[in-house]
């Protein structure tokens, strides 16, 4: 018979595996066992089911800026969470029990590991019921102690990423009849078929990189030839934010478009798209501001502090399965400081052509995750070349980004260009970052940039489900 640290050990592995934090789940578990008269077998059946339903369920009564005490939500009441119903009392007693109060605490769990999900997802079914909540009069199933008042299956997957990212990025969520997402998860954009993207050393021009630079650009005085984009200082701080006066500048660009420079193309590729024969005249794109990051070139080490998004994520997000309409959306799981880099928007680098033929060739039952196009700098040439008018779509591969959902307006993340490899702006990096403090699973958005009135623009708008007080979309 296991002990009951070992049982705590094994119950803090499974939680820790969805990136759920020690010291939360402490006194969840410490609160089910005594609800359960310390019967560990209603804990541990069905993969720790009763234990992630507590949690999630307390996250989710709890509103944003209500954030009270774990324990001090529950109370001292014998009160289940709505989603749980406990067995007849003679049903809760089990040979195998452990006081609540042996729970190791989170500094005696140890170093983190990870839970053997079959495939890499879970499927947790829960048992059929006749009416819409529980009772006490429920019958106990062999190994089903735990019931719930819908019938429908909980997808856990540890890891979307497959490894690929530095952190696990967990997916679990509630989901009825929607399947999983069915896509290639990759860490870097790759091209579909006729983007034009060269990348070369040879490029870069000496006073484009830092070559003379060595360990980290930002510990020195004066910046190097790297910080001339973002005006002879660097986008970034010494603890790897964004600079408030520059995300400020961003953000302004962002809410107030019209208030700032755009460029017009002689031959606009959006145009073209519409009318090929007769385009009408371009109706503007946004000066944006860019970063430059250091690269290859650079003299600088990985660790500097101006290569924050080629590094990749440190943050730990989850995907989940939203309740407003929205499909699956990306939480934090842990508190995020404004300026953050959180991901970088991941897809298939396709020419607005091709992204308008695939568009034409399905079958219209397909979900699309809305593209982004790569506008940033049309205006610095009179024509731009089709394979040079690029996008990105994350429909069939991407990254963790294409399930953040759209907000009008005061989203809490923005997409900032990023230049490292070329020194051409056909092509960059589109990073998302923190517009605000963004506390720990608080749902992640961005404003997609969406013109709702515009049913002529070849990526056509959805109905917004965003419920700002400032959504465009008009005819919601």
């Amino acid at each position: 018979m296991m002990s009951v640290r070992e049982r705590a050990r094994k119950a803090f592995q499974a939680t820790r595996a969805l990136g759920l934090p020690d010291q939360e789940v402490t006194p969840v578990l410490e609160h089910l066992l005594k609800l359960f008269n310390n019967n560990w077998d209603l804990i541990e059946s069905e993969d720790y089911r009763a234990l992630i339903d507590a949690y999630f369920e307390l996250k989710e009564n709890k509103g944003e800026d209500n954030r009270k005490n774990v324990v001090g939500d529950y109370g001292e009441s014998s009160r289940l969470p709505k989603r749980l119903c406990l067995q007849d009392s003679e049903d809760q007693a089990s040979p195998t029990k452990g006081s609540a109060r042996q729970i190791l605490s989170p500094e005696e769990h140890g170093k983190p590991s990870s839970v053997n999900l079959q495939q890499g997802a879970t499927f947790l079914n829960k048992k059929d019921s006749s009416s819409s909540g529980c009772s006490n009069s429920c019958k106990k199933p062999q190994q089903q102690p735990v019931t719930c008042e819908k019938n429908r299956p909980l997808h856990i997957i540890n890891d979307i990423t497959k490894g690929t990212e530095n952190v696990k990025i967990s997916l679990v969520g509630e989901i009825g009849k929607q399947e999983l997402p069915k896509f290639t998860y990759m860490r870097d954009n790759i091209i579909y078929q006729d983007a034009y993207v060269h990348i070369s050393l040879a490029r870069v021009a000496d006073e484009d990189c830092c070559s003379g630079c060595s360990g980290d650009c930002l510990s020195v005085s004066i910046p190097c030839a790297c910080a001339h984009e973002t005006g002879g200082e660097f986008a970034y701080t010494t603890d790897g934010q964004l600079r408030d006066k520059f995300l400020k500048a961003c953000i302004s660009m962002k809410q107030d478009p019209e208030g700032h420079d755009s460029v017009y193309c002689q031959d606009c590729p959006l145009e073209r798209l519409k009318n090929e024969y007769r385009p009408e005249k371009c109706k503007g794109h946004l000066v944006r501001k860019f970063i430059k990051e250091c690269w290859r070139k650079c003299g600088c080490n990985m660790q500097c502090g101006n290569r924050v998004v080629q590094r990749g994520i440190t943050c730990k997000l989850q995907v989940f399965w939203t309740r407003e309409g929205k499909g699956w959306g990306v939480k934090t799981l842990q508190d995020l400081p404004k300026g953050t880099f959180v991901c970088e928007y991941v897809g298939e680098i396709l020419t607005n052509t091709e992204l308008f033929e695939r568009n034409l060739k399905g079958s219209g039952n397909e979900k699309h995750t809305y593209p982004v196009t790569l506008d940033a700098d049309w205006g610095s040439e009179r024509v731009l070349k089709d394979e040079e008018a690029l996008c990105l779509d994350a429909t069939f591969c991407g990254n963790v980004a294409r399930f953040i959902n759209h907000r009008c307006f005061d989203a809490n993340l923005i997409d900032i260009p990023v230049e490292v490899e070329t020194p051409d702006r056909h092509y960059y990096h589109l990073a998302l970052f923190t517009t605000r403090d963004v506390r720990a699973s608080e749902e992640l958005t961005w404003d997609y940039g969406i013109d709702f009135n515009d049913d002529e623009h070849p990526i056509k708008a959805f109905k917004c489900c965003c419920r700002s007080a400032f959504c465009r979309d008009v005819k919601r």
